[in-house]
């Protein structure tokens, strides 16, 4: 069902009411069910990716290839992976009893929460929309799903697509600005998704807990990029450059800023500069792989952040355009708006410190981030930061690819967020493990039963 904004704060409430309707009638718990509406998800990306792609290019200015990357292709290699593997997640798993419970059987059994609401961004508009239905589908929970208003054309035509392939009794899309967002927020739902800034996460989490409701917040911070003494500095360069300015940096585990040791910091920008080059040319606006910022407020702000460096490389701008060039900045203060917020944007920071252990302070007197990345090729010095430092996830030698294995969990700590996601984890993320105990009628041991003597006691201490 799709709502209009002025209807929207409305209309949801009855549609709350509608999906909680079908929720307790059954209707998404079968696993063919699941299993259907899946192949839908399936079918909407795989059919609609032109009309995807275009939504894309007019909020973004992302190219098909790079659509694919953040957006299309994940989304659709989640719900192929998870459509097979549901009917294995969903059996009842057995677990070891202890002596006393003998001879009963103990299982966990996994149930759906009930009807969940998905709040999702504008930057990766397709992918962290449909991966999060995804899971919510898979765990057999109904959903409201409102994508984000900053993303309009995206947002359009995912408000168009998802009732003509899923089921409308189960899943509702309902479209509008920040009021429709606190009107939903007021609603009770068994589950709460929201992925976005750390801000508006914590609106979320405190309307959330009026009602007692779980979150998953998947939000962002300043992610750092640690280069050490010992990293290869050409590999370093090309991998962070193409973490940082995909999507023009509008990316929640973008390298936010680099700490590079001071030893090499000079080497290490000539290798930005000639990878920026490499990637996108002597004129990166003329470059159809590289995108826009979404709205003139981001570029404003964006725009005033660039003032708090020397820039080395790019810092062109074109506010028509909402055009910034890759930029990477040098003498930059740490005390400066630059690095006190998360950039998000196409502007690069680069620290110099004196050593590996001096990183590790910076990264720790900070936030826990949603990403680390470190390029180093000295096991210990690797396993110094790991032990040190805390983050949502970890990359060596690279950026962003632990996004992209759907086996290993995907979320923040701290102010990065909370809970995870991606492949079984999401599916864990909207069911719930519920216990289940069953024992046969006989034997009856009544070991445990009053009244109690000398032997019972004797007994009930050994098994118990």
């Amino acid at each position: 069902m799709v709502v209009s904004q002025l209807s929207a704060a409305s209309a949801s409430l009855k549609k709350n009411a509608e999906l909680r309707a079908a929720f307790l009638r059954g209707v998404s718990r079968p696993l063919a069910w699941r299993r259907d509406q899946l192949g839908g998800l399936e079918a909407l990306i795989q059919e609609n990716s032109a009309e995807l792609y275009g939504a894309l290019q007019k909020d973004l200015g992302k190219c098909s290839s790079e659509s694919w990357i953040t957006d299309l292709g994940l989304a659709l290699s989640s719900v192929r992976s998870i459509r097979k593997k549901l009917g294995s997640w969903m059996a009842p798993e057995r677990v070891p009893n202890p002596m006393a419970l003998v001879p009963a059987q103990s299982f966990v059994i996994r149930e759906p929460l009930g009807v969940v609401l998905i709040i999702s961004p504008w930057n990766c508009p397709v992918q962290l929309t449909l991966m999060p239905l995804t899971a919510a589908i898979a765990a057999g929970n109904c959903a409201v799903v409102k994508p984000s208003e900053i993303s309009s054309y995206t947002s359009q035509a995912l408000a168009r697509l998802i009732p003509s392939y899923l089921d409308s009794k189960c899943i509702a899309v309902v479209e509008g600005a920040a009021d429709v967002a606190t009107a939903l927020l007021s609603e009770r739902f068994d589950h709460i998704f929201y992925t976005g800034n750390p801000a508006m996460g914590k609106i979320v989490m405190e309307a959330a807990a009026r009602h007692l409701t779980p979150v998953t917040l998947e939000l962002g911070g300043k992610s750092p990029c640690i280069v050490d003494e010992s990293a290869d500095l050409g590999t370093a360069a090309q991998r962070i450059v193409f973490g940082k300015f995909l999507n023009a940096g509008q990316t929640c585990i973008a390298p936010d800023y680099i700490l590079v040791h001071e030893s090499r910091q000079q080497n290490l920008l000539n290798h930005l500069k000639a990878a920026v080059s490499r990637f996108y040319g002597a004129d990166p606006k003329s470059n159809e792989g590289y995108g826009r910022i979404v709205n003139d407020r981001h570029f404003r702000r964006l725009q005033e952040l660039m003032g708090y460096g020397e820039v080395v490389v790019g810092g062109e701008m074109d506010r028509q355009a909402r055009y910034i060039a890759p930029t990477i900045l040098r003498n930059v203060s740490i005390d400066s708006p630059l690095m006190a917020e998360e950039i998000f944007g196409p502007i690069l920071p680069v620290i110099p410190i004196p050593s590996i252990t001096a990183a590790v302070e910076f990264v720790n007197a900070r936030p826990k981030p949603l990403a680390l990345y470190l390029f180093c090729q000295s096991r210990e010095r690797e396993r110094l930061v790991l032990e040190n430092t805390s983050s949502g996830g970890v990359c060596v030698n690279t950026t962003l690819l632990h996004h992209a294995n759907e086996r290993l969990p995907f979320g923040g700590v701290g102010e990065s967020g909370m809970g995870n996601y991606h492949g079984r984890f999401g599916f864990e993320t909207f069911s719930h493990r519920r216990a289940l105990v069953r024992k046969p009628v006989r034997p009856e041991i009544p070991l445990a039963y009053p009244p109690y003597t000398r032997l019972k006691d004797f007994l009930l201490r050994w098994v118990l």
